[in-house]
């Protein structure tokens, strides 16, 4: 399916960006019960090798090829990578010098970089109406993020230094997602191509992890284990073939609104469990953030040239 063909207006596709933007906007308060006795990068290498068993064996019960020949392999490689192991490696570690909120207002600014590689690699024009709702919600990320500083209890450097590892996810998730929409991509069954970008990730991972922390920890924690099952099957299996099916219907650019809106669930599920009270700049981030979602998807469906 083309950018032209499906979006929104398709409710399998309305419903995919909903599932797999509410089961992200969990998982930066889910994130923070794996820090303690094993390192992050072994978490993170732990995650998505767990995720792409389970996507191997969704694939092999939907009878997906599994083969993907050479290019085939340098495709999942390129955008795996990036993906499964710059991007969250990246998370992981800001979340050591800023809260989770902080990083999760910091990468709804993935809508920038992915309009602007949708505009220079794949050709998608982006609407008027687009733009303006992106500069809407803009605004309001921009008083999520104030609250958020004014709120951290890290110094000026350990924010600068939060905010310069989740800007490297942010760069490396926008790669990925761009040549997720690319047609070389594209022809492959999702789930398939998934589980082998994933592998392609989880071995970065692993090699990265015997290098910085040495052999394998494992945690015996129940606590650890369900945030790493519940990270590993529903936050990478579940939500990426969700949300690459939202890319490959409406392009990067239009569904990078899911970044727009993890904050305000994050804050919503800080709310319910870490007793978050907002303010005013809370409520008028979230308010903006919101009617910026609202102008921009409710654009006209876009011709070829102008999806994403």
């Amino acid at each position: 399916m083309s950018p032209a063909e499906g979006g929104f207006s398709s409710p399998r596709i309305l419903a995919a960006f909903a599932v797999a933007t509410l089961i992200w906007g969990s998982t930066w308060f889910v994130i923070l019960g794996q820090f303690g006795r094993v390192p992050a990068v072994w978490s993170v290498t732990y995650r998505f090798a767990i995720a792409s068993a389970a996507l191997f064996a969704w694939a092999v019960w939907r009878r997906a090829p599994l083969r993907l020949g050479g290019r085939g392999q340098l495709w999942a490689a390129a955008f795996g990578i990036p993906q499964f192991c710059l991007n969250y490696n990246a998370v992981y570690a800001a979340e050591h010098f800023v809260t989770s909120g902080l990083v999760a207002v910091v990468f709804a600014l993935l809508v920038v970089p992915n309009s602007a590689m949708a505009r220079l690699f794949l050709g998608h024009r982006l609407s008027g109406r687009f733009l303006l709702g992106s500069a809407v919600a803009m605004a309001g990320v921009v008083l999520l993020f104030v609250q958020e500083v004014r709120t951290s209890g890290a110094g000026p450097r350990g924010v600068l230094v939060g905010i310069g590892f989740t800007l490297l996810a942010i760069l490396s998730a926008s790669a990925a997602n761009t040549m997720q929409a690319a047609e070389a991509l594209r022809r492959h069954a999702i789930p398939s191509i998934l589980a082998w970008g994933m592998v392609w990730g989880t071995a970065t991972n692993a090699l990265i992890a015997f290098a910085l922390a040495g052999p394998p920890v494992i945690d015996t924690a129940p606590l650890y284990w369900a945030g790493l099952l519940y990270l590993a099957l529903l936050a990478s299996a579940l939500a990426f073939v969700l949300y690459y099916q939202v890319i490959r219907a409406v392009g990067p650019a239009r569904a990078a609104y899911s970044s727009l809106l993890v904050p305000i669930i994050a804050m919503a599920f800080s709310t319910a469990f870490e007793g978050y009270r907002w303010s005013i700049w809370a409520v008028a981030g979230g308010v903006l953030a919101l009617s910026g979602l609202f102008i921009a998807l409710r654009s006209a469906r876009p011709r070829p040239e102008e999806a994403g």
